[in-house]
């Protein structure tokens, strides 16, 4: 009798389509064994849609990424990428465009919380316009947000009124950025998911995306997280990354340096002021992770005697997973005005126009750049 249900159990999700496995819980298609034996059968990702009306992420990699975009542009759709403010660069989806064709793109910037309540937000906006054109990425509209205090959300919903014109919507973004949120929110708004689910098939395309259908008989198509490696969120370990990633607004911490002094990031990252004149840096990064300053001459000493103790996350047991560190240098131009971006991490914003030599270390493989000043 056994043998005889076991070839019965169905091999596909009937809620997406997608092959079902019970061994890994963070890939697609995943369901407890004892939900088997249920009718209809979804995996558990479905069942979370259906009860909960929570869309949780699968990731894959850029490759895989773009191969499962690659017929967009043919499509006639509206595409919302979400980027994380507090990451910009390193969560943008390099080459995007060439992907999505003539396709109308909204940026829906999250974790707008984070940035202190007096930043100029059209000047921000501005700013990400031209970030956007420098990757060759046009956008139809900029929308700040924040999942976690759900602001903007609303705006961003008028926005997909406005442009999505009975198309599908294909929401795409890199881990840890909120699509999850922003998928919640698009369902309860657009679409009927409890009688969807339960009088019909809820169809996906591959193993890595699932279809939503919408009240007209269009799609908002979820796309999987990307992994980006060169990003601090995918470097730490889990117990580490509440240090990383803010969970509350950011508080600058301005310090007046001379040359030949150094500020290390914990154990995560080091700033060598190397030459310049005497002038003031600004630090934007999580309020839990400790600023030591030091004398440059000091830097390599103080981190081999104290890495994983005092100049910490990550402890001493976890310091030898991550790469070796890197030095970046960088010349700063006089009367530039430029932050100093590691990616996950954070920025350093140079607030002098004399000039200055600067160099960040970070483990090797994180995107470390500078770029013209955000706030």
């Amino acid at each position: 009798m056994n043998e005889q249900s076991e070839t019965q159990r169905p091999e596909k999700c009937s809620g997406c389509g997608i092959k079902l496995q019970t061994e890994h819980k963070d890939q697609p298609g995943y369901l407890p064994e004892v939900a088997l034996d249920r009718d209809p059968v979804i995996c558990q990702r479905c069942f979370r849609i259906k009860n909960y009306n929570e869309a949780s992420s699968v990731s894959v990699n850029q490759d895989e990424f773009l191969r499962l975009l690659s017929g967009v542009g043919e499509k006639n759709a509206l595409v919302i990428h979400i980027v994380d403010i507090f990451d910009f660069e390193g969560s943008l989806i390099s080459g995007l465009q060439r992907f999505v064709g003539n396709n109308p793109v909204i940026l829906a910037v999250n974790k707008c919380d984070l940035l202190p309540k007096v930043t100029n937000w059209n000047k921000l906006r501005n700013w990400m316009q031209q970030r956007c054109k420098e990757e060759g990425l046009r956008t139809a509209e900029i929308v700040l947000c924040s999942a976690k205090r759900n602001q903007g959300f609303d705006r961003l919903l008028e926005a997909v009124t406005e442009l999505r014109g009975g198309r599908d919507v294909y929401v795409v973004g890199a881990t840890n950025v909120g699509k999850s949120t922003l998928i919640n929110r698009l369902i309860s708004d657009y679409s009927d998911l409890e009688q969807e689910l339960t009088t019909s098939r809820y169809p996906g395309t591959t193993l890595d995306t699932v279809k939503i259908p919408l009240d007209d008989g269009h799609y908002i198509i979820d796309t999987p997280g990307i992994v980006y490696p060169w990003r601090y969120s995918e470097l730490v370990e889990r117990q580490d990354l509440d240090a990383v990633m803010p969970a509350n607004p950011l508080k600058p911490a301005v310090y007046q340096l001379n040359e030949g002094q150094t500020l290390f990031f914990g154990g995560l990252g080091r700033f060598d002021f190397v030459q310049g004149p005497h002038q003031s840096f600004t630090c934007f990064i999580s309020g839990t992770l400790k600023i030591h300053r030091t004398k440059l001459e000091r830097a390599d000493s103080l981190y081999a005697d104290h890495r994983g103790e005092m100049l910490s996350p990550p402890g001493s047991d976890r310091m030898d997973k991550l790469p070796p560190w890197q030095r970046h240098e960088f010349r700063i131009n006089k009367g530039s005005r430029s932050d100093l971006y590691i990616s996950g991490l954070g920025w350093i914003k140079v607030n002098g126009t004399e000039g200055a030599v600067v160099a960040i270390h970070v483990p090797r493989g994180v995107k470390v750049l500078t770029r013209p000043s955000m706030i």
